[in-house]
């Protein structure tokens, strides 16, 4: 700044020549006479606004099947038909296998004939005995029970001959044949697997500090990054009553629907879990609030007498979600936060706001 001093007429002149550059400003005081003060910052602002805010726990789970079902043969004997093919969709107790029935069939037809004998002689022995008071009561009750025994040996023979079609015990997908047709299999042998796949359960692990915040009943999303972020909201259907000490974790289990079957079993899962909500929360972005000594500041706009200028708020910061924090104390409704600039500015500082969200 170039000061020149000259006399005249007994006084001194002071010529000063300013420079001013940047967002400088003049202003005009009571007085009429012309002041310099500082700079001018460009800033946005967001309003501040109490919202419903949604604390969540994001947890890594495993896609797992609703029912995964091994099943096995109940009579021992030579596979005679497959009647379903790996990877179709089976419904409970549709046949999936049957087994050779000859040997069973001839007892069958065998136990038949002596149950008919065995409660035709019960009949006669009772027309006789009852009525006509003919013949010992011991032999009357020896016909009576080797009638019901005839009885009974026939009706396990025929659920031997039913059990020799393998059924599917359940809804779901035939995943595996282990056996093929003229296999010899004895009573207990692997056949196949059943998988359940709609509804499908995500299995995970909530660490032993949230344990009395997550229940049954408690709102979470489940997303897959394998099926282009394909987000699922469900509520959790099991919480487990011990916690797994290798990891402090306990585990809980979310069924959601799964109609085309693209989720499938050992998928990974991203799974956010509702802790809390708290109800009319100040939320404002987290990059907002500047760390000083003393804890946390946030910046507001205020207006007077047509000027806006800074104002710096200390304030208590609770809990966060992403890049968004609730404010506990030192805002209020209606504050015009400063969100872009607030680490340029200095309580006090004149702006102007040239945007908003």
């Amino acid at each position: 700044m170039p000061v020149e001093v000259r006399k005249h007429g007994g006084r001194l002149t002071l010529l000063a020549a300013l420079t001013l550059a940047g967002c400088g400003f003049q202003d005009t005081d009571e007085a009429g006479k012309v002041q310099t003060s500082g700079r001018v910052l460009n800033v946005e602002v967001a309003a501040v606004e109490p919202r419903d805010f949604s604390e969540v726990i994001r947890l890594s789970g495993t896609v797992v099947a609703d029912r995964d079902v091994l099943v096995s043969a109940e009579e021992s004997g030579i596979v005679t038909e497959v009647l379903v093919d790996k990877g179709l969709q089976v419904i409970q107790g549709q046949p999936i296998a049957r087994i050779d029935d000859r040997l069973l069939s001839s007892q069958v037809a065998q136990a038949t004939a002596q149950a008919a004998l065995a409660g035709e002689v019960w009949i006669r022995r009772q027309r006789l005995f009852e009525e006509d008071s003919v013949g010992s009561e011991l032999a009357y009750l020896e016909a009576k029970y080797q009638a019901q025994q005839a009885a009974a040996a026939l009706a396990t023979l025929q659920r031997r001959l039913e059990r020799t079609v393998v059924l599917a015990p359940i809804q779901g997908v035939l995943d595996d044949l282990t056996v093929e047709v003229g296999a010899m299999v004895n009573s207990g042998t692997p056949v196949a697997r059943i998988v359940g796949l709609d509804p499908i359960k995500v299995a995970a692990g909530v660490p032993e500090r949230y344990a009395s915040d997550i229940r049954p009943g408690s709102r979470a999303t489940v997303t897959f990054d394998a099926l282009e972020a394909q987000t699922f909201a469900v509520t959790i259907g099991f919480v487990g009553a011990a916690v797994n000490p290798s990891n402090r974790t306990f585990p809980i289990e979310l069924r959601l629907p799964n109609p085309g079957r693209a989720v499938k079993p050992e998928m990974v899962a991203d799974v956010a879990v509702v802790r809390r909500v708290v109800s009319g929360a100040l939320v404002v972005p987290r990059d907002a609030i500047v760390r000083v000594e003393g804890g946390y500041s946030a910046f507001v706009v205020l207006a007077h007498g047509g000027l806006e200028t800074v104002e710096s708020r200390s304030v208590t910061l609770g809990p966060s979600q992403g890049n968004e924090v609730v404010i506990t104390t030192g805002l209020r409704a209606g504050d015009r936060l400063v969100v872009v600039g607030q680490k340029q500015v200095a309580a006090g500082d004149r702006v102007r706001v040239v945007g908003g969200r």
